[in-house]
């Protein structure tokens, strides 16, 4: 037999808090007639004659019940098919507090415009008392153009300026909190060398590459160098080092650079092409061909990557006077892109074919 506990206390006169298993109940009333709460939820009237023992309860509301969330076992997985994983809820993106400063609203109500004067209008306003702001308007607005072009024939020169600029400051803009905030999953496109672009954060140095580009095009090697060499040491700025190094005729400096480089993903095997040219005008035609056939180990890297691999092993056939293995480098560029740059000067150095045909 079990055991059973209830305790009921008087509040005030009429009305009594009644203490069970269940949880708590009340009820309300005196001689005669009683209203009763009870801890499940039902309701009831007790009416009694008083001094004979004689009472009779009536149900005014019943319990509600209790709804029972059936279990249902998961299944097993079928082979081939893995488990469905839940859909994680997206977060809201951040924004500013009502009671951030101005300069933080205004900047972040810019930070999706395709108008360059948006910027500059932020940068005005704020750039005075806070100079870090007119830093990131700055930023944007250089990063706006290299992305869409803004102004199409004067976009890459107002670029380079602002970022060149921004760049100069050395400034750490990654660990401001506003970037952290607002910006640390915003990513812009970089071609850091011919077939590898990257899509880069602040934090992952995209100004200095994007300006490091942008002064390799205009012709300015030794700036785009001084950029980068101030960028941490990643493989994505190695890659835009070699390449400079490269355009410069710093051979040894590109072999250096990619010391123990493995073919690991289109960056590193660009790397590995470029090291097989800095050994080839070196004039160690054997380690070039070995980097070359690092290089174009993986066939699933790029075709831009392969091809460049392709033509630069070709002039090292050529200098070996292997002349049928360059024209096969060569056509083969030719096969899958004829318009691969280098692809022209390429061709012409290959020795005209034999005139096969009777006499």
């Amino acid at each position: 037999m079990g055991f059973r506990f209830s305790k009921s206390i008087q509040v005030v006169p009429g009305v009594r808090l009644n203490f069970s298993r269940r949880g708590v109940g009340y009820s309300v009333g005196g001689k005669g007639m009683r209203i009763t709460k009870h801890a499940n939820g039902r309701i009831s009237r007790t009416v009694s004659v008083p001094g004979t023992g004689l009472s009779h309860q009536q149900t005014l509301r019943t319990a509600p019940r209790r709804t029972r969330t059936a279990r249902i076992p998961a299944s097993p997985p079928r082979p081939g098919i893995p488990p469905t994983a839940p859909v994680p809820l997206a977060s809201a993106p951040p924004t500013p507090a009502f009671t951030a400063p101005q300069w933080e609203k205004d900047l972040f109500a810019v930070l999706h415009s395709r108008t360059p004067a948006d910027y500059i209008a932020v940068a005005r306003a704020h750039g005075r008392a806070m100079p870090t702001v007119r830093l990131i308007a700055a930023a944007l607005e250089g990063l706006l153009h290299v992305e869409h072009g803004i102004g199409h024939s004067g976009a890459q020169g107002r670029a380079r300026e602002l970022l060149g600029w921004v760049v100069a400051q050395n400034e750490p803009l990654a660990t401001h909190p506003f970037v952290i905030r607002y910006l640390a999953d915003h990513t812009w496109p970089v071609e850091i060398a011919f077939g590898v672009t990257a899509s880069l954060r602040i934090q992952d140095e995209v100004l200095r590459l994007a300006v490091a580009e942008l002064h390799q095009q205009a012709g300015d090697v030794d700036a785009a160098i001084w950029t980068v060499e101030g960028a941490p040491p990643t493989t994505l700025s190695a890659l835009s080092l070699a390449e400079l190094y490269s355009d410069a005729g710093r051979h040894q400096d590109v072999v250096d650079l990619t010391n123990g480089v493995s073919n690991l993903d289109d960056a590193t095997a660009l790397l590995l092409a470029f090291r097989g040219r800095a050994f080839a005008h070196l004039g160690y035609h054997d380690a070039a061909r070995e980097s070359f056939k690092e290089a174009l180990r993986v066939r699933t890297r790029s075709a831009a990557v392969r091809h460049r691999a392709l033509l630069e092993r070709a002039y090292v056939d050529l200098a070996q006077n292997r002349k049928a293995a360059a024209r096969k480098g060569i056509e083969k560029v030719l096969a899958e892109d004829p318009t691969y740059p280098g692809l022209t000067e390429a061709l012409a150095e290959l020795p005209p074919m034999p005139n096969t045909q009777p006499q």
